[in-house]
């Protein structure tokens, strides 16, 4: 068993791809309206809701996670709605994990696209509202389509950040085998027994993952490069 990946290991990997997909659709769906509107909008609440976005790139895994947590657990906002809704506490759960890592990934989905829908300017949008395309259409025809190269680094970026998460994710959902365990609580969990062989395995798996994330963000970089004038 020293040469191999345990049962437990694929257990964890399946549970962190779950994480990191359902992770990922659902910050495309948050934050491309976000991004929009931090692109577009003049309103003095602009800069405070950016900032408040951005949060999780400085604040510690730990501090963001601990907060989470309180607001999940049985005497805080979330968890006390969550208990009268007959939902229960969403702290230690994956449901848990799964708003703890939307809220912790934020930032690498909303700056991406919002980049990319300031890079795009003005001047489409104004021309698609001379040809009396309604904003809605504009945004799903003009908008969206010019801003692809932004969606899709915000997918990568999405994606490879909610599998790399530890502090965030063990301080919401713990290391519970089948439940919140995903690769990294796995990894730490190995050197805490002292298997190192084990924890090498998927240490060396997320090292390769790491590089190939890069590597597809300078593919996608080059590619936007192209396509801008």
């Amino acid at each position: 068993m020293n040469g191999a990946i345990t049962p437990e290991a694929w257990q964890a990997i399946a549970l962190t791809l779950k994480l990191a997909a359902l992770t990922t659709a659902l910050l495309l769906l948050i934050a491309t309206p976000l991004a929009w509107w931090l692109s577009q909008t003049r309103s003095a609440w602009r800069t405070p809701i950016s900032a408040l976005v951005t949060l999780p790139l400085v604040l510690p895994p730990t501090v963001l996670g601990f907060y989470i947590l309180v607001l999940l657990g049985p005497h805080g906002a979330v968890g006390q709605l969550t208990q009268a809704l007959g939902l229960g506490v969403l702290s230690f759960s994956f449901t848990g994990l799964l708003i703890g890592s939307i809220v912790f990934s934020l930032p690498f989905a909303v700056q991406p696209i919002q980049y990319a829908f300031e890079a795009m300017g003005q001047r489409p949008m104004e021309v698609a509202a001379t040809l009396r395309a309604k904003p809605m259409d504009a945004f799903f025809t003009v908008a969206l389509p010019m801003a692809k190269p932004g969606l899709l680094t915000a997918t990568v970026l999405s994606f490879a950040h909610t599998v790399g998460e530890f502090g965030v994710v063990l301080m919401i959902g713990g290391n519970i085998p089948g439940e919140t365990r995903v690769v990294s609580t796995q990894i730490y969990g190995h050197v805490e027994a002292m298997e190192y062989a084990q924890a090498h395995w998927l240490a060396a798996g997320m090292l390769v993952f790491s590089f190939a994330v890069l590597l597809a963000l300078a593919r996608l970089k080059r590619r936007s490069d192209k396509v801008l004038p």
